[in-house]
């Protein structure tokens, strides 16, 4: 892969399709459209365009977007065509592209990963980008926007600002310590700012769970005895036949799940093995995956049968909610949060409400200025640890303190890409789209 190349992709969704964008990125990305299209409109002006092959011959009619370098999403001489959505046309505009000299089609997040290496975005933002193409409710939109804006990448840059100025004003303390302009203490100038930065990235880690269950899923596992109707409870709330329903105690083995939209919040629900003992190798494997899913939940919903009188197994250490199933057999409901009927409906209206309540009782006052991946969290920590041990090392030669403030500006730079991340490349781009 040569970055000086010129690459190409097809930016749009899966064909056939009513219109299909390719994008063109690099050096000669003018010369090509004006090779297939006798010339280049004005820039971020969209003209109609014939595009012709190498003979001449029409591949289409297409709107044309130019858009000049560095005022473009990559930074580089970008161009956008706009053609019908058949494969017989995207295929040979694809062809026509990969006859010129030194241009390639592109790898995935290539596109993106020029914008943050001509600096048109940081790490932060190009994952924001990521996310905000793979959402699915509002909630997991609005999550994303945050961290493209921009505003989540400036508090980080606040951060390592204020540690490179405390870093700054010790240094200056050894090296000018005669002059008249260079603060006497040290202790009473910056120790107060360097740790509001850590109490202020202390919070912002606290946040880590409310981002994780925002973009990731609030993890809701239906737990209970054989038979407790849990399988068609997934079905009633996924309002389609995922699950396997019998009479026969056991029939769920394995853990299924379904994702579902709750008040614009993504909720990942479960369905597992009935809990009991068995001699059964397979089942029993089965209870012990349901148990330790159970162990990692956000909220549990603990279901039994009150046809049989049998009463809900209580998870102390998790959010529980005491159900019963199987209303429209059996009165009473005694012992339980709420009780439904999967069969009738009776019910999963109450659940699913209790359910979007928890949900936002979790996340109530976020800010969505929230850290999202491990990545983050992961520097987020180091940059913490790193602030502990300058606070721990103030009073001992200032070296100490310097160096631990260093490493912490540092862990927040590579937040963003500001500082030594090339190893990260890779990994962060390969887990975006060709095309983009």
């Amino acid at each position: 892969m040569r970055s000086t190349d010129t690459i190409f992709a097809l930016s749009s969704g899966a064909l056939p399709s009513g219109v299909a964008v390719i994008r063109l990125s690099g050096a000669t990305a003018f010369d090509i459209c004006a090779g297939i299209a006798g010339r280049v409109p004005p820039t971020r002006q969209a003209q109609l365009m014939t595009l012709r092959d190498a003979e001449g011959v029409a591949i289409d009619q297409a709107l044309v977007l130019a858009f000049a370098g560095p005022a473009s999403f990559t930074g580089e001489d970008c161009v956008e065509f706009h053609l019908h959505g058949g494969r017989a046309v995207v295929r040979a505009m694809l062809d026509r592209l990969a006859g010129f000299p030194e241009t390639r089609h592109a790898e995935a997040g290539e596109f993106s990963r020029r914008a943050f290496e001509n600096g048109k975005l940081d790490l932060v933002e190009a994952e924001g980008l990521s996310d905000i193409i793979v959402a699915e409710t509002e909630m997991q939109r609005r999550l994303a926007m945050e961290q493209t804006s921009g505003r989540l990448s400036g508090l980080y840059e606040r951060w390592a600002g204020a540690l490179t100025h405390a870093r700054a004003m010790i240094e200056a303390e050894l090296d000018f310590s005669d002059e008249e302009d260079v603060p006497g203490s040290v202790s009473t100038s910056i120790w107060q700012s360097v740790d509001g930065v850590a109490g202020e990235i202390r919070a912002h880690l606290a946040g880590l769970h409310t981002g994780e269950i925002i973009r990731d899923g609030y993890q809701v596992v239906i737990a209970g005895a054989p038979n407790a109707g849990k399988s068609s409870l997934l079905n009633a709330l996924a309002k389609r036949d995922i699950a396997i329903v019998t009479d026969i105690a056991g029939t769920t083995r394995d853990i299924l799940e379904v994702h579902l939209d709750i008040g614009g919040y993504a909720v990942r629900l479960y369905d597992t093995a009935g809990l009991r003992e068995t001699e059964d190798k397979v089942e029993a494997e089965g209870v012990r995956r349901a148990r330790a899913l159970v162990e990692t939940a956000d909220l549990v919903l603990s279901l039994a049968d009150m046809t049989g009188g049998d009463a809900p197994e209580a998870f102390p250490d998790r959010d529980c909610l005491l159900v019963g199933s199987k209303s429209d057999l059996s009165s009473g409901g005694d012992g339980f949060d709420l009780v439904l009927s999967s069969e009738s409906g009776e019910g999963i209206d109450r659940l699913i409400a209790a359910i979007s309540d928890r949900l936002s009782a979790r996340v109530a006052g976020s800010s969505l200025s929230l850290p999202v991946r491990a990545r983050q969290a992961d520097y987020l920590r180091q940059a913490l640890a790193a602030l502990d041990e300058a606070m721990a090392a103030r009073a001992l030669s200032p070296e100490l303190p310097s160096e631990s403030l260093r490493r912490a500006a540092v862990a927040l730079g590579r937040i963003t890409g500001r500082v030594d991340v090339e190893d990260l490349l890779d990994v962060i781009f390969s887990s975006f789209c060709v095309g983009k």
